[in-house]
């Protein structure tokens, strides 16, 4: 008897359970996965032949769209590194031509060559001063203490006076900035 009365509470429990109503209700509701109709596969996609083709036709050409791109910027770079100095070359051809002008102002002069020093010194300053417009600096050395993230150091010599010790006493090279990173390293000479 125990056993006919949990059959009939279970019976009486899916009764009155709303969910079981609605199933019973809404039976397509219950097959989520399933369509409500049969559908033969090969009826799906009209021609899968086509589709084929037409989705192997959309990946060449996103292939061959990625590769021009690559392509050209590739070839976009290379011409960039190639006439980066471009604005540098064009603004240092005013002092190549004045440097062309002095070697002719050799074979004309026969004076003793102040004129001739003053033009070269007059041609330096302006070939600097472009430098400078590019972001070149000059670093100062002498008398600076030595600083091997500027300065390499050649030889030591005994200091003079014991205030010149760890300092520079001598330029053997100019060391040179752009724009305030090191491209040349000043060769010094340090007192000890």
């Amino acid at each position: 008897m125990i056993k006919k009365k949990n059959k009939e509470e279970k019976e009486l429990e899916k009764e009155t359970d709303p969910v079981q109503d609605e199933i019973r209700e809404y039976p397509e509701t219950d097959r989520k996965n399933e369509p409500s109709e049969k559908i033969d596969p090969d009826t799906m996609v009209e021609n899968p032949e086509e589709k084929i083709a037409e989705l192997n036709d959309k990946y060449l050409r996103l292939y061959s769209e990625f590769d021009n791109y690559r392509k050209r910027t590739l070839k976009e770079k290379a011409e960039l590194s190639k006439f980066a100095s471009a604005d540098v070359i064009t603004s240092l051809l005013p002092v190549l031509d004045d440097f062309e002008r002095a070697i002719k102002a050799f074979t004309a002069t026969s004076d003793n060559g102040t004129a001739l020093k003053e033009g070269v010194v007059l041609i330096f300053n302006k070939f600097l001063s472009v430098l400078n417009q590019q972001g070149l600096e000059q670093m100062k050395t002498l008398g600076e203490s030595f600083d091997t993230d500027f300065h390499e150091a050649v030889t030591n010599v005994p200091a003079a006076n014991p205030d010149q010790k760890g300092k520079i006493v001598d330029e053997i090279l100019k060391g040179y900035l752009l724009n305030g990173r090191v491209i040349r390293f000043a060769k010094v000479v340090v007192g000890s």
